[in-house]
């Protein structure tokens, strides 16, 4: 018997199920709705949310991809290692055009791989240096531009747990992007957006810091269009551990939201008030 798509949602204890991702969605935007998954490696999304973007395609929301590293890191022979990015780009546009997505929406931006700390923040772009976006260089400059470029309704990343350095970059400086992105700074990179996107986090490498709160079943067929896409990267051999845990787990896949609050003040008063507490005595 063929598998249902099942979706399920928690908020607070309420367990919401349906069987597309708008009906399980706390503020899904209609004919706005665009995703945007961040990929500090090529390979990552996939590994995280290959039956996601499937399921986006199918409710024909636009989905865009950005990739942070060149790959160039990524070798697993001496022979590829001049030749690995190129090799891992290729592969990337079969993986996942082969998912929906047209390659006009898979975008590098192309930081040298496993160097990411030293492109934190925004600065002036030296002469010829890439990647660089109207004369400034970093990952807040690129990441604020196609924040405010492609004004997605939902993000998704590697969640910040995972160990390896470039995922934790990524996830820190994308999120002070989003508030960037949303504010009158740097008006050269675009027009502010007009909401702060939803963020969502994904598993890659390590478990969630807290337990997810959506969960994603798919009709095997889902799962097998998924690791077609992975195999793509054949270049890179050290992920079969990783694709053997997304085979024996199924057609599953589990994504947590975040809360991008601003701090304020005023929800903290009444904590401290006296008839909360035990009179203090000496």
């Amino acid at each position: 018997m063929q598998q249902e798509i099942e979706i399920v949602r928690l908020v607070g204890d309420e367990r919401r199920a349906g069987p597309t991702l708008e009906s399980v969605s706390r503020h899904w935007q209609k004919d706005k709705e665009h995703f945007l998954f961040i990929s500090p490696h090529d390979d990552d999304v996939v590994l995280g949310g290959g039956l996601l973007i499937q399921l986006a395609i199918r409710e024909k929301v636009p989905v865009h991809i950005l990739i942070v590293t060149d790959g160039s890191m990524g070798y697993c022979s001496r022979e590829d290692r001049d030749s690995i990015s190129e090799i891992r780009r290729k592969e990337t546009y079969k993986c996942y055009e082969s998912l929906g997505i047209p390659m006009e929406n898979i975008i590098w931006l192309g930081f040298p791989d496993c160097q990411l700390n030293s492109y934190r923040g925004r600065y002036l772009a030296k002469s010829g240096q890439k990647p660089a976006i109207e004369g400034f260089a970093g990952l807040q400059n690129a990441f604020t531009y196609y924040l405010r470029k492609i004004c997605p309704t939902q993000c998704f990343l590697p969640t910040s747990n995972d160990l390896h350095p470039d995922h934790e970059i990524v996830h820190s400086e994308f999120l002070i992007s989003m508030f960037h992105s949303a504010g009158s700074i740097w008006p050269e990179l675009g027009k502010p957006v007009e909401k702060v996107p939803y963020i969502h986090e994904m598993g890659i490498y390590c478990d969630f810091p807290v337990p997810p709160r959506l969960r994603i079943k798919t009709p095997e067929s889902y799962l097998e269009n998924k690791l077609g896409a992975i195999s793509a990267f054949k270049s890179q051999k050290q992920i079969a551990s990783l694709v053997a845990v997304v085979r024996k787990s199924g057609p599953y896949e589990y994504i947590n939201s975040l809360d991008f609050r601003l701090y304020q003040p005023g929800k903290y008063y009444d904590l401290f008030e006296q008839r909360h507490h035990i009179p203090f005595t000496r």
